[in-house]
């Protein structure tokens, strides 16, 4: 065992402040290569290798103030063997001059277990934060691929080759007693090497196979290490407290991590486990003939199982949905073999069954992947190149808990779209006529050329490329119409349209080839404009509901006041024809004849139509018949009269007088006197004897009737 002297400790504190230098190095690193690269577990590897370097910092603290505390007690011994303390004026105060000793007790017992609260505190939240973080990207779709991925492999490498080599070496020299601490060192080191081999296994992953699944899981992993190793630290802290210890036993930190400890010593696992078969058996394992022949035999047989592994990467086997492409070195081939049934060979794509290719990596399969989403909104993959695919290039469809009928006022979907149109006619060239209006166009397809489909774009980029061109189209339609024309008078013939240019706008890909898919049908529904100026174009259109409303109550009044005047509308039309015909010949100074000519047949047809029109016609010329024969009959009275005058004045005189007397006394009371009376008196009683009704009689009171 080695002698805890103060070279020894100056020793580990050289260690530890090389291993803070390169936990700096190395943090650094994962933070350049996190911003740049856009990698989120780079980022939290570099917070994570940061904390790191505060271990490095208390292990540096704590040898050096072990050396320091080895020199005084060198001093102090060396004292008391000269015998110089006896004479001394301080002779029996040694205890109290052990500056060091009580400074190296006060830095293990607050010190260091306030850095592993510090330690554990950074892991803890940014774990946690880390990994919410990854739960909202990946339920919001915003997960985004390091876009540096050959740096994130080199980076990665060297991570993991220099971590564990350095872990490997301070694991090493923590199992002297005098550099135990040095174990919590390694733990440091073999953390970032299993980082660096995480981030490098991702990269290489998607460089060879294209596919992110594992740089996508990356940032979870890293998190929940963090965490796992915080609360790691927590629980050796509250342990720590209970632990009986030795005396002159160094504690030992709480941040020295037991899981990674034996990562950084993998000799002990199999010695642990060694050890544990032999105490369950009761026997030495080692000892036995089949423990011997498996450790002889084990390379052999992890050799062909690998290699069998390796040759199983030949056979491809397609499902009855799928239809996919084998690529050697890169290019289009045909199989080796197929038991698929189809003796058409050719570099195409390949069809449902058995077929054998070279192995991984010289050859590999490929399907395009349909990226669909889930009620959830969560992304779907799912390999496949059957059946008809949707595609909305515009607002989604409603969800499917609606089921009542969706108004304008209402809200249709949680992702709306609203797109620019044109106000109304006139207003093209003016930007404040611009008018949004959210529409869904649903557009249904299917794959007929596998390998066109999987030529013009990557893995999961092919339908948002289909999806960005097609979005593009249908803004740049909606946006040459006008809004009355989206909502009504178009919305037959825009579908039919926004096919002829989607396939337009497709067929320019793959050099004018096309994308490989044949569109099926192209649909334009729930157009409405914005749930604020619903209530806008809803009294626009009852404006116009009002207006026709108006209009309808007008011609009902047309109708029957001309019904009531000439009889029928049709005959109205005509009157006011030969109306409008009379008025133009007597603008034109047309001679009387026709002038009246035309007045006649005016009369004739309001006499005809037997309206109101007509019976005042008839009306006036029957008072016209009357009057008329009234003063004939006069007329016809005076010449008579005339001629008995002629034949004797003084008769006519006469008989003209007495009729005039009897006229004007036909309805008088008239008393006959004597003319000799002088005086005459006469009294008039100004009473009605009959001022009642008799009401039995049925004739009574017609007199005052109207």
């Amino acid at each position: 065992m080695m002698k805890g002297d103060y070279l020894t400790y100056r020793r580990a504190s050289s260690i530890s402040l090389f291993g803070l230098i390169l936990q700096g190095l190395l943090a650094l690193t994962m933070l350049l290569y996190g911003m740049y690269g856009k990698d989120h577990a780079a980022t939290l590897a570099s917070i994570y290798l940061g904390s790191g370097m505060l271990v490095w910092a208390v292990l540096l603290l704590v040898f050096d103030q072990q050396r320091r505390e080895r020199i005084e007690a060198l001093e102090s011994e060396q004292l008391a063997s000269s015998g110089a303390s006896a004479a001394s004026a301080f002779e029996g105060v040694s205890d109290d001059l052990r500056v060091a000793a009580r400074r190296l007790s006060f830095i293990q017992k607050w010190i260091v277990p306030l850095g592993g609260l510090i330690v554990a505190g950074i892991n803890l939240f940014f774990g946690i934060r880390g990994a919410r973080s990854w739960s909202l990207e990946t339920t919001d779709r915003m997960f985004n691929a390091p876009t540096l991925v050959g740096w994130g492999l080199a980076i990665g490498v060297a991570l993991g080759v220099v971590g564990f080599i350095f872990a490997r070496f301070t694991s090493g020299m923590g199992k002297e007693r005098a550099w135990g601490n040095l174990r919590a060192g390694a733990a440091q080191s073999v953390a970032a090497s299993l980082i660096g081999v995480l981030i490098a296994v991702g990269a290489f992953v998607e460089l060879a196979l294209s596919k992110g699944v594992v740089a996508s899981y990356t940032p979870l992993v890293v998190s929940v290490m963090m965490i796992v190793l915080g609360a790691e630290i927590v629980m050796n802290l509250v342990l720590d407290m209970y632990r009986p210890r030795k005396p002159g036993e160094d504690p030992r930190p709480a941040f020295d991590s037991r899981l990674l400890g034996l990562l950084a010593a993998p000799d002990r696992i199999a010695e642990n486990a060694r050890e544990a078969l032999s105490y369950q058996f009761g026997v030495d394992v080692t000892s036995t003939w089949f423990y011997k022949l498996i450790t002889r035999w084990a390379i052999y047989l992890v050799a062909g199982g690998m290699l069998i592994g390796w040759l199983m990467t030949s056979l491809v086997v397609v499902q009855p949905h799928e239809r996919g492409l084998i690529l050697t070195n890169g290019r289009i081939s045909k199989p080796l073999m197929s038991f698929d049934g189809d003796n058409e060979e050719s570099a195409g794509d390949i069809g449902p069954g058995l077929h054998v290719k070279w192995p991984w990596p010289f050859a590999t399969y490929e399907t395009p992947v349909l990226v669909s989403e889930d009620r959830t909104g969560a992304k779907v993959e799912d390999k496949t190149t059957t059946g008809v695919r949707v595609m909305n290039l515009a607002s989604d469809p409603p969800d499917d808990n609606k089921t009542t009928p969706i108004l304008w006022t209402e809200t249709h979907t949680s992702r709306e779209m609203l797109n620019i149109v044109h106000g109304e006619a006139g207003d093209t060239d003016d930007v404040a006529g611009l008018s949004l209006l959210a529409v869904e166009v649903p557009v249904h397809y299917v794959v007929r050329d596998v390998e066109l489909f999987d030529r013009f774009a990557g893995p999961g980029e092919r339908e948002n490329l289909l999806r960005m061109i097609g979005r593009r189209v249908v803004t740049q339609y909606l946006g040459e119409l006008q809004v009355d024309q989206i909502l009504a008078s178009y919305r037959t013939t825009m579908p039919n349209e926004l096919q002829s240019r989607l396939e337009s706008a497709y067929m320019s890909l793959n050099g004018g080839k096309g994308p490989g898919i044949e569109i099926l049908f192209v649909g334009v529904h729930g157009v409405h404009p914005p749930q604020k100026v619903a209530p806008s174009f809803l009294r626009v259109i009852q404006a116009q509901q009002n207006q026709a409303s108006s209009i309808e109550g007008a011609e009902k009044s047309k109708i029957k006041i001309l019904t009531e005047i000439v009889g029928t509308v049709e005959l109205a039309d005509e009157i006011v024809s030969s109306l409008d015909e009379l008025t133009a010949k007597r603008n034109a100074g047309a001679s009387d004849e026709e002038i009246v000519e035309a007045e006649l047949v005016v009369q004739r047809l309001l006499e005809q139509a037997g309206g109101e029109a007509g019976e005042g016609l008839l009306i006036a010329s029957s008072d016209r018949w009357q009057r008329h024969m009234s003063e004939r009959g006069r007329a016809s009275l005076l010449q008579g009269q005339q001629e008995a005058y002629l034949a004797s004045p003084g008769l006519f005189r006469s008989k003209m007088y007495f009729d005039a007397w009897l006229d004007s006394i036909k309805d008088a009371r008239v008393y006959l006197v004597s003319e000799q009376l002088e005086s005459l008196l006469v009294r008039i009683e100004l009473q009605d004897r009959d001022s009642g009704v008799d009401v039995f009689d049925p004739n009574a009171g017609k007199e005052y009737n109207p």
